[in-house]
This record gives C-alpha cells, sequence and structure tokens, in this order.
C-alpha cells in the first residue's frame, strides 16, 4: 500500500468535537515540528520557506502550517482554510513528500 494514497474507509462520519473541548484527534502543532523531518531530506531549513496554498491562495511560512501527526505520517494543513498542503512519510529506507496542496514554496537561500 503507498502511504501518500491510503485505502479510503467507508461507513457513517464521525461526530465532531464538542464547543467545550477539542479531542487528541483534532489537536495539532505547528509547522516547526516539520523541521526535523525535512531537515533529514534537504539540507536547509525549510520552515522558514513561503507556501502559497493551492485551494485559497494564502501565503506564509512552513512553520505556520497546522501539522498533523496522527495519519502515517505528518500532515500539513493550510490555517486559512485547512487544506492538506504538505503530507511527509517516512520509512525505514525512504521518504514520500507530497506537495501537491502548495503551488510555490519559496525557499530562501541565504543572507
Amino acid at each position: 500500500m503507498d502511504p501518500m494514497h491510503p485505502t479510503p474507509t467507508h461507513g457513517p462520519p464521525t461526530q465532531g468535537p464538542a464547543r467545550d473541548e477539542e479531542p487528541m484527534a483534532y489537536a495539532y502543532e505547528d509547522g516547526n515540528v516539520l523541521a526535523g523531518p525535512l531537515s533529514e531530506i534537504f539540507a536547509v531549513d525549510l520552515t522558514d520557506a513561503i507556501s502559497r496554498c493551492v485551494h485559497c491562495g494564502s501565503t506564509g511560512p512552513v512553520a505556520r502550517l497546522r501539522v498533523y501527526g496522527r495519519a502515517p505520517g505528518l500532515v500539513a494543513r493550510c490555517p486559512d482554510c485547512d487544506q492538506v498542503i504538505i503530507r511527509l512519510v517516512r520509512g525505514a529506507e525512504s521518504a514520500w513528500l507530497d506537495l501537491r496542496g502548495a503551488t510555490t514554496l519559496r525557499i530562501p537561500l541565504g543572507p
């Protein structure tokens, strides 16, 4: 099975969180959690890179994305429209990086 394209599950919709609580399944961290995993692949810190969302056009640093870690990897979502921007899955010998949610990724290269 390709970890970037899991088999969809079917069934009744799940109930969302109550107003006054945020269950663990809905908890996220900011895009800074991508620094370590991405540094294993790239020689620059990509949390400073500016991404543009395919869905709403919002731009901002990767560190601003909302990252969810309960999937089989990391899923980074746009903080403005909640659409997926980046998926990163690590295996024993490979990593899969899906950037199809970003139209661009501007990477600062130095001073």
